[in-house]
């Protein structure tokens, strides 16, 4: 987990770094090139190209078009609101898979799930303190980027149960390199590499692969209730990056909403294991 914390982290600045040459859509199609270099050399290398089908791609699809929305959404917050503040939004997107799975998964939502995401959203409330002076478009992007990463998980356990983890990221960065394309030629300019942005962007390719392997790894070694705690130490380690590269202020009220999001989720996940164990 100390891994994804850096990788996470490294996103955050370096998608910052770039923002001013690059908008989102060239960010995540040149991200997206990256991540698709590594698939292809990886996958080659480990003799797994009997495992690329194409069986599931409407799934993949509507799973990498809603990945690609919410990190375009992330990265565009990253930019205008503290680091902290943006974090603290994304920490809620398992409990948008708890309202959200009875309609796209057919789960069903129990009385403890719907309590853990009645408490995690009012994290959200205290996170956002909702009023006219302090709801602005960052907040309302990294929330809504939550939304969209739940979308994704939904339809990546969709895509578990037929497809390996090589098939879901060749079409991750496949797709995703496309969208990022067509999206950043919209407007018949897209801004290419510079000295400066080159090492950045790079950096943002292998940091996205490196923090999903590494929470994968993570879940595969640990339960949940132990790798969810190490997680949320993104939260501290970020806002200390606020502060020391941008002189962010420490606003007491995120880490007091993220604290409470953070029950829910643990609440949750605490709640579920002990149910398996009892079955």
């Amino acid at each position: 987990m100390t891994g994804a914390i850096v990788a996470f982290s490294s996103m955050a600045v370096a998608g910052r770094a770039v923002s001013d040459q690059h908008d989102t859509f060239e960010i995540m199609m040149y991200r997206s090139f990256v991540g698709l270099i590594v698939v292809l050399v990886v996958v080659t290398l480990t003799r797994r190209w009997e495992e690329i089908t194409r069986r599931s791609m409407g799934t993949h699809l509507v799973r990498n078009a809603a990945h690609f929305t919410g990190q375009n959404l992330w990265f565009y917050a990253v930019t205008l609101i503290p680091l902290a503040q943006v974090f603290a939004l994304e920490f809620t997107t398992p409990l948008w898979v708890i309202v959200l799975s009875p309609l796209v998964l057919g789960e069903r939502l129990t009385a403890l799930r719907a309590l853990a995401a009645l408490i995690g959203f009012v994290g959200i409330l205290i996170v956002a303190r909702p009023s006219p002076e302090t709801i602005s478009i960052g907040v309302i992007t990294a929330a809504s980027s939550a939304i969209f990463f739940a979308t994704t998980i939904m339809f990546t356990r969709k895509l578990t149960r037929t497809e390996t983890v090589a098939c879901i990221l060749f079409w991750l960065t496949m797709m995703q390199a496309v969208m990022g394309f067509v999206a950043s030629g919209y407007d018949g300019d897209i801004a290419l590499p510079t000295a400066h942005t080159a090492p950045w962007l790079v950096m943002i390719g292998l940091a996205g692969l490196l923090a999903h392997y590494c929470i994968t790894n993570a879940l595969s070694i640990a339960p949940a209730t132990v790798v969810v705690p190490f997680d949320f130490a993104r939260l501290p380690a970020i806002a200390v990056v606020g502060v020391l590269l941008y002189d962010e202020a420490l606003d007491i009220w995120v880490m007091v909403g993220a604290v409470v999001i953070f029950a829910a989720i643990y609440l949750n996940i605490w709640t579920e294991t002990r149910k398996k164990r009892i079955a």
